[in-house]
């Protein structure tokens, strides 16, 4: 079983920055995938960013050149460092996690969700 624990969500005005992280409990292999994505309220689950087998990493337009990923293998966890920040960031923020052959940033495949951490950016 696998479980996922986010972390550093907060309130913020427009320019500001917010480092998130997510602590993956259980067995995640090197085969396994780990997204960040975000939910606000009326809209669907948006992929933000992924890192893949490779390292290689993807980033949704919206959050590109704002938002960077990354991943500590040796304590499992994945951090989201958010700069910039806009009052259309506004969301609960959830990292996602399971085993694939390339890295989604889609919902549906991802089994395995952490609770969430709510990002509010004000003017």
């Amino acid at each position: 079983q696998v479980q996922l624990v986010e972390s550093g969500g907060g309130s913020v005005e427009a320019g500001g920055s917010l480092r998130l992280s997510c602590a993956a409990y259980g067995y995640l292999d090197g085969s396994a995938c780990m997204t960040w994505f975000r939910q606000a309220p009326g809209k669907e689950r948006e992929g933000l960013a992924t890192i893949d087998h490779d390292g290689t990493t993807s980033y949704a337009d919206s959050v590109k050149g704002r938002f960077t990923i990354s991943q500590d293998n040796a304590k499992n966890t994945l951090d989201l460092q958010m700069n910039n920040l806009k009052p259309e960031d506004t969301a609960m923020y959830y990292c996602a996690a399971d085993w694939m052959s390339t890295c989604l940033m889609v919902a549906s495949p991802f089994r395995y969700w952490g609770q969430g951490t709510q990002v509010t950016v004000s003017l």
